[in-house]
């Protein structure tokens, strides 16, 4: 990442969290290598992806708006030198107390501390540890970055589970399982996807944000699928058995004689994870009413006619 991480993502630096979150959310939408693959487009979303990364984490944050580190997440070693050890390199500077001089009271400077403390690493033995100066070594082994990805799965993979091949920000591919019954804002954990790891460190993890498209037929709540069927006139009337769609393909399904748009009828077993499909009935009336159908209905209200909204006049 380059630049200023607020301004990478569009916001100010007085964003909250959730904002900050929603920033980045909006460019993976339509910046995501699986989403476009334009080359400024991929760059965009590594950008956004390191400056979420960097603002996401409260004391980064800080350490950040401090000036402490740096838009890479760095040690502003300039900065804490100065502030540390201010003068010349021998007069108060980096080596600039005790044994090399530094005048009544001087103090030895806990070199080792500076170091670890640079690299993330305070405590244990005194010295230069890791830098081949003697000390335990293992100074400059650290963790990879935790990163975080926007995943859009498309409804039926997240209901039945699936695979899926997603391109990371470092352009490496991989295929990922999406769990059976996935829901929109779970995440999915990528162990060892994450960043790089310094010297022996394990590399972080990677976590998708995932995000389930909506379905033209179906609509999830909980585990109960529900879907609206449309019928015919004679069906209604007169019942039958239709197909109707469910989430791992069409199955059979008795309408009672006299069925009304609004009736209910219920699949077992037929959602997600053990839950139900609830199907919901709809006359729909042919696109043309022909000549036969109108001389049918003209006699048969003559004798058969009701109000359907009796009593709702009060």
């Amino acid at each position: 990442m380059t630049g200023d991480p607020y301004q990478v993502l569009g916001v100010p630096r007085t964003a909250s969290a959730e904002d900050i979150k929603k920033a980045y959310r909006r460019i993976a939408k339509t910046h995501h290598p699986d989403l476009n693959a334009d080359p400024e487009a991929v760059a965009r979303f590594k950008a956004a992806s390191a400056a979420y990364d960097l603002l996401k984490d409260p004391e980064q944050r800080r350490r950040y708006d401090a000036g402490e580190i740096d838009e890479q997440g760095q040690e502003q070693v300039r900065a804490r030198y100065s502030r540390a050890h201010a003068g010349g390199p021998f007069g108060g500077g980096p080596f600039g107390g005790g044994p090399f001089g530094g005048g009544p009271g001087a103090s030895d400077p806990d070199l080792g501390d500076v170091f670890a403390d640079l690299f993330g690493h305070r405590g244990g033995a005194r010295g230069f540890g890791g830098f081949g100066f003697g000390g335990r070594g293992g100074g400059m082994d650290r963790r990879g970055e935790d990163l975080r990805h926007a995943l859009e799965v498309d409804f039926l993979t997240a209901a039945r589970g699936g695979r899926m091949d997603l391109m990371m920000p470092d352009g490496a591919k991989i295929s990922v399982t999406i769990p059976k019954g996935v829901r929109d804002g779970q995440q999915i954990r990528l162990r060892g996807k994450g960043g790089p790891g310094l010297g022996k460190g394990a590399p972080g993890d990677a976590y998708l944000d995932i995000t389930v498209k909506p379905h033209p037929v179906f609509r999830r709540e909980g585990d109960d699928i529900h879907v609206v069927l449309p019928i015919t006139l004679d069906e209604a009337v007169l019942g039958g058995r239709v197909e109707a769609p469910t989430i791992d393909g069409p199955v059979s399904l008795t309408i009672p004689a006299g069925a009304t748009s609004g009736r209910r009828l219920r699949l077992r077993g037929r959602g997600i994870n053990g839950g139900d499909q609830h199907v919901e009935l709809r006359i729909a009336m042919p696109a043309t009413v022909d000549p036969q159908l109108r001389a049918f209905f003209e006699t048969w209200r003559k004798d058969h006619g009701y109000d359907p909204r009796r009593g709702m006049m009060g």
